[in-house]
This record gives structure tokens, sequence and C-alpha cells, in this order.
């Protein structure tokens, strides 16, 4: 299988729980706590090795949560590599409201990071042997680092001969746009913003899409569609994928699950659409599972077993 490298600039403690009521001005006492190690690229690792493969996960590492966040990856048996900083790894909050099915997200900003501390992984992307197939770049931006960060994980990544996917959204999504990435995967909010928020017809997403691969900005689109699927749209196809109707428990890491899916299955040697396919059926898997806890193999195969077994 190809080498997967996944960078994180904005790593946190997810810790979920559960309520009864969400009431204000009252103290709330909450059901016993769940502590998973979170963040775009550090989930999409996550997800990866939840559905049997392996990458490898780069990120910042410091203050008094630094251990702890590593002793969760080592639980979960990630192989991750820490780089020091003088901040403190963030920590988020999900709430689930029991009486209403509701969830409460709360994301706490990251620490500043300093010049040398985010080039650092621009530095070891450049010298990394052997040099990654895959480069997954995902999530947030700390306070410290540039809004040009994934275009530099880009231009790095594609001289080294990797091919550069990236989730993010802002300034960010439309810096790595204008250097050129592999894939994309923004949601349909995501990219409406991109392109403009008067396109609402998927057949106007479609060919705002088809316009943006062109333009040789992306190869691959991946919209994610929530709960009507996913846009795929490349140089030779387009299609919009439907998933599978599942319960859903939660959406949180449903868009990281996706991602995953797709790289895996790209890594494995299948074609695009099947690996998109496979990628929708993580996502899907994803919302049955409660609180942070991603995608389940068992769940994802089984689902993308049948989705091909109906195309």
């Amino acid at each position: 299988m190809k080498t997967i490298v996944t960078i994180t600039l904005n790593p946190a403690i997810d810790k979920s729980s559960s309520v009864a009521h969400v009431v204000a001005e009252r103290k709330l006492y909450c059901k016993a706590p769940r502590f998973e190690p979170g963040g775009g690229g550090v989930n999409v690792s996550r997800a990866i090795n939840k559905l049997g493969g392996e990458s490898l996960l780069l990120y910042p590492a410091g203050g008094l949560t630094e251990k702890r966040l590593q002793e969760l990856m080592d639980e979960e048996g990630l192989n991750h590599r820490p780089f020091p900083i003088e901040g403190m790894n963030r920590e988020s909050l999900v709430i689930l409201e029991e009486s209403t099915g509701q969830q409460y997200r709360f994301g706490m900003p990251g620490p500043p990071l300093r010049k040398e501390e985010w080039e650092t992984f621009i530095r070891e992307l450049a010298s990394m042997e052997p040099s990654p197939d895959y480069v997954v770049a995902s999530g947030s931006l700390p306070p410290g680092a540039p809004r040009d960060f994934y275009a530099r994980v880009a231009r790095v990544g594609k001289k080294r001969g990797g091919k550069v996917i990236i989730d993010v959204s802002g300034e960010a999504l439309d810096a790595a746009l204008r250097e050129g990435v592999f894939l994309l995967k923004p949601n349909v909010r995501e990219f409406r913003e991109l392109v403009g928020n008067e396109i609402k017809e998927e057949s106007q997403i479609k060919a705002a899409a088809r316009k943006m691969v062109e333009s040789d900005r992306c190869e691959v689109l991946v919209i994610s569609l929530g709960a009507a699927g996913a846009l795929v749209v490349s140089e030779k196809f387009a299609e919009h994928i439907l998933p599978p109707t599942v319960p859903i428990i939660s959406k949180v890491g449903a868009g990281d699950s996706m991602v995953a899916g797709i790289v895996l299955s790209l890594a494995r040697g299948n074609p695009l659409r099947e690996s998109v396919l496979f990628g929708v059926a993580a996502g899907t898997a994803a919302v049955m599972t409660p609180g942070t806890e991603l995608c389940r193999r068992e769940d994802a195969e089984r689902l993308y077993e049948g989705m091909v077994s109906g195309a």
C-alpha cells in the first residue's frame, strides 16, 4: 500500500458527554465524559486506523495537555510524530442533550505558534524519507500560522511527488487552491462561500465544480452534501453519490471519516469512483456512532458493499 501522511496544526483533546437538558444559568450534571484525540488530520488518521489502514500523523504538542494527548493517540494505536511547541494543546467539548438529541459543540482556540514552530512541518515534509504518496492536510489553523500554510504544504508535497488532499475552509482554502492540489473536500456551504453564495441548485454546483477542475486548481472535487451524500467531480466524470439510510447518532467526524475512506482506498490502488464510494460509506458509518467515536470498520465495509451491489 502507498504511504499516507496527515498534518494537523491545531490538534485537541476532545471531551464528549451528555445531559438530560441544557438549561441556561443552572448547574448541569453530565454523564461520565469520554476523551479522544481530535482535530482534522488527527481524526483522519484515527479513521484510517479504524478502517484497517496505516498513516503517519504530524502534529504540534506542548503544555500540560501534551502528555494526555499523546497517551490517547497511543491508546488508539496511531503512528504519530509530535513536534514540541511552547504553547498548550487545546481542548474541545461536545455535549448531547438527551431530551432533544441535539448536539452542542464548543471548540477552543489553539495555542499561538511561532514562525519556527510551524516551519518545522514544512521542513519535515520536504526532507521526509521515503517521500509520502499522499499528504492529507486538514483542520483549522491556530493563531500565528500563516493563511497560506496549506498552500505551502501543497507546494512541497507536489514537489516531492505526492498527491495532496486538503480539507479546510476560508482564506486557507482559497490560498491552497491558488497553489493547486490533488483533491479538495469542502462541504456544500464552504464551496458556496468559495465560488459565490448565489449558487444553490445541484446543476449550478456541478458546473462551478467542473470549472474549478478545468482551471487546474484541483484534480478532484468531492463536495459533501450532508445527508444527501457527496458530489464528486473530476476531469473524467461527475456523479452525485447517495449514501445509505442509517440512524444518525452523531455527525461529529463524518467529514474526516469520508476523507479517510477516500485516501485509504486510493492508497490501496482502487479507482477514484470506488474510493469515493468507500469514503461516503465511511462518513455514513461515522454518524452511527456516539460522540466523537468516528467510523467503525465493519459498518463502513458493510455499507460500501451495499452501495457497490446497488450501483
